[in-house]
């Protein structure tokens, strides 16, 4: 099923954090409860400051929104509940499944994981990923790829946020 919608897809270029902030709040406007998110991108890519901008949209403090690469989850407390996951020093998807991922999969809340590509087979086969490229100092390309027909309308609804602007 994943691979009927290669199509669905969208590529968002931001030419600066203020960018970076409008597609969070977009993302934050539609993602729905049980939303799961890859984050895939090298180090300074914009993964953890794009979980930022979706927190800060869904009421969460900027500054509370931390990586949790040394912890490997945080939880914040928004409009939805996020848990933002970071796959980074983990040592394999054994280490990753020993987080219980699927308890937070299977939340209330939206769940953002940072170097998904990582732990790729243990992510639900319905999520959205987005792939986080540094084009320049302070340009990053945010390409939102759904895998499943959930993940597309997420898209179809983000395009739609940000060409209204």
């Amino acid at each position: 099923m994943a691979d009927a919608w290669p199509a669905a897809s969208f590529v968002f270029d931001s030419a600066s954090e203020a960018d970076t902030d409008r597609l969070g709040a977009a993302l934050a406007g539609v993602l729905p409860s049980g939303t799961v998110v890859g984050l895939i991108g090298t180090l300074g890519a914009g993964k953890t400051r794009l979980v930022q901008a979706i927190a800060a949209a869904q009421g969460v403090p900027r500054d509370a929104a931390t990586s949790p690469t040394f912890v490997l989850v945080n939880e914040y407390r928004g409009r939805l509940p996020i848990y933002h996951i970071d796959a980074y020093r983990l040592r394999d998807e054994d280490e990753f499944q020993e987080l219980g991922p699927e308890e937070y999969f299977e939340s209330d809340g939206v769940t953002l994981v940072e170097w998904a590509d990582r732990v790729a087979d243990c992510l639900p086969a319905e999520r959205l990923e987005i792939h986080c490229e540094a084009t320049g100092e302070s340009q990053r390309r945010f390409r939102l790829s759904a895998v499943g027909a959930a993940a597309a309308q997420i898209i179809k609804e983000v395009r739609r946020a940000l060409v209204a602007e």
